[in-house]
């Protein structure tokens, strides 16, 4: 078995839930476990959130929350695009609950509900564009689509929500906007006698840094891996990176002053040296221009630096002229060792991206071990 690995602190998965359900309190967590939970595997990341107190799950697709439902998971489950209408059939059957914004979703929201026979009417969340303008109800059709929900028997208005699209930026005033913006959307619905919902805007940035965005519910994903969502959010609440990405040595070999390595010949060493051969390359997450941006990983808890081009299943390690590793031994490509981190923000700030790229680019071929 290969030997590079995902290690998934599930105890600080927890602890970082804990810690974001008393900051949010009284209103109550979501945990997002989109894209596989954010490279950390969904399943086991939505079981530890749930077990330390989110009461919802949040996905982006409707398989996703299929999966949850088929490995047990039982509390609700927002899906946080609407589904396409022949997919609502499935959100009956696997009883997520789906997101609207369209006259065509609410029909086929209907429809299924319909077709399944339930005994209670299909919760809807209904979600609002405040400024985003990527998917969301424009605000000018929102009592519309919230009348039409009202008058379907099938269909139950539970929530109105919407996403903010600046909330790292702490000082930015668009958070505020989109927040005002709510709140008149709310309010109008509430005086044209929509009474019976609750409210939700708060992704990890604004349940971090804007408590005026908690409302009832807080979408967390980034903060619940042990992440801030940006740099100017470091340190508001005690966090814990739960992901370590880490291989081994598999071959070493003395190189000359000259001398060229990997494709293209690109990187010249300057002296006699040893490199270490790495099995993780492009295809595991490791970008293919990590060598040439300062790419590091820590060996013996030392930083070794990586040279010549990445490749799809291999690295090369720059382990220094006097150099006293061995075949064997742990290569940290993120995470701790002996003191020393190279967390997801660094690798992002040398790729010029950030800590969520970082955490989702890790492969499914990387085996997610969980302790």
């Amino acid at each position: 078995m290969r030997p590079t690995e995902a290690r998934v602190a599930l105890g600080a998965i927890r602890k970082n839930v804990e810690t974001l359900v008393d900051l949010a309190a009284p209103a109550a967590v979501c945990a997002v476990v989109k894209a596989d939970g954010y490279g950390h595997g969904a399943v086991a990341t939505a079981r530890a959130a749930v077990d330390a107190g989110a009461t919802w799950l949040a996905a982006a697709l409707v398989d996703e929350g299929i999966e949850l439902r088929r490995a047990g998971l039982k509390v609700p489950i927002l899906v946080l695009s609407e589904p396409r209408p022949k997919e609502m059939v499935e959100v009956v059957e696997n009883t997520l609950t789906p997101t609207v914004y369209s006259g065509a979703g609410l029909a086929a929201a209907e429809a299924a509900a319909r077709a399944g026979h339930r005994p209670d009417p299909l919760g809807v969340h209904l979600k609002v564009d405040t400024g985003m303008h990527r998917v969301g109800a424009a605000v000018d059709t929102v009592d519309r689509l919230a009348a039409a929900i009202l008058e379907k028997p099938s269909l139950r208005l539970d929530a109105v929500w919407t996403h903010c699209a600046v909330a790292d930026e702490p000082d930015a005033a668009a958070t505020d906007e989109q927040l005002d913006l709510f709140d008149d959307v709310v309010a109008k619905l509430r005086t044209a006698g929509h009474a019976n919902f609750w409210t939700h805007a708060a992704n990890s940035a604004v349940t971090l840094a804007h408590p005026r965005g908690r409302y009832e519910m807080v979408r967390c994903g980034i903060a619940m891996y042990g992440v801030a969502p940006s740099p100017a959010l470091e340190g508001r609440v005690p966090l814990t990176a739960a992901l370590s990405v880490v291989s081994e040595i598999a071959f070493l070999k003395t190189v000359k002053e000259g001398d060229r390595i990997s494709y293209g010949l690109r990187h010249e060493f300057e002296r006699d040296t040893v490199v270490a051969t790495v099995p993780i390359g492009y295809a595991d997450g490791v970008r293919r221009s990590y060598w040439r941006l300062g790419g590091d990983v820590l060996i013996r808890g030392r930083r070794r630096r990586v040279v010549g081009v990445v490749t799809m299943d291999q690295v090369m390690i720059d382990c220094g002229p006097d150099s006293d590793v061995a075949v064997g031994d742990e290569v940290v490509v993120m995470g701790l060792q002996q003191g020393d981190e190279i967390a997801a923000r660094e690798i992002a700030d040398k790729l010029g991206t950030i800590s969520y790229e970082i955490l989702c680019d890790v492969g499914r071929r990387v085996r997610r071990v969980y302790r």
